[in-house]
């Protein structure tokens, strides 16, 4: 026979276990939200040049009724992937394959941000673009860099 004493040591213990494993879980929500905030904070900070979030710079594209001005950018950008060959805006020939734009970050209304990649060779251009009345985009190398590959 368990003694009410035994008892009420045995619910005493189970009750101390479940209170250290709720603080516990607590602590790790705690953690996790601010995990969340900082990640929060770091997405803000990295949206900071970019098009989407720069009211200044989409006053620009107002009178052109476009919905999407980055993507409508990006999307004239990629289609000078098409060209067989390189893309005729890196001033670099492909080594492995041809040189192709890959990802495009339009920064504001003037300036975008590309890398390109043969598929083992890399770099990135900083171009500048102009959207036309007619929805034509001109795009101009302003700089460019190839990274050397270390093996």
């Amino acid at each position: 026979m368990v003694s009410s004493s035994n008892m009420a040591k045995a619910y005493s213990q189970k009750a101390e276990a479940k209170t250290e494993k709720i603080t516990r879980l607590e602590n790790q929500v705690e953690e996790l939200k601010d995990s969340v905030q900082k990640s929060f904070l770091k997405v803000l900070d990295m949206q900071y040049f970019s098009l989407e979030n720069n009211d200044d710079a989409l006053a620009y594209f107002e009178e052109l009724n476009l919905q999407n001005p980055a993507a409508y950018v990006a999307d004239k950008l990629l289609e000078t992937n098409a060209q067989k060959g390189d893309n005729p805006l890196v001033p670099y020939e492909g080594m492995q394959n041809d040189f192709k734009i890959n990802k495009i970050k339009v920064l504001n209304h003037k300036w975008i941000l590309t890398d390109f990649s043969d598929g083992k060779y890399w770099g990135e251009l900083l171009i500048k673009y102009e959207v036309k009345d007619d929805l034509g985009v001109d795009f101009t190398l302003i700089d460019h860099l190839l990274y050397t590959r270390s093996n």
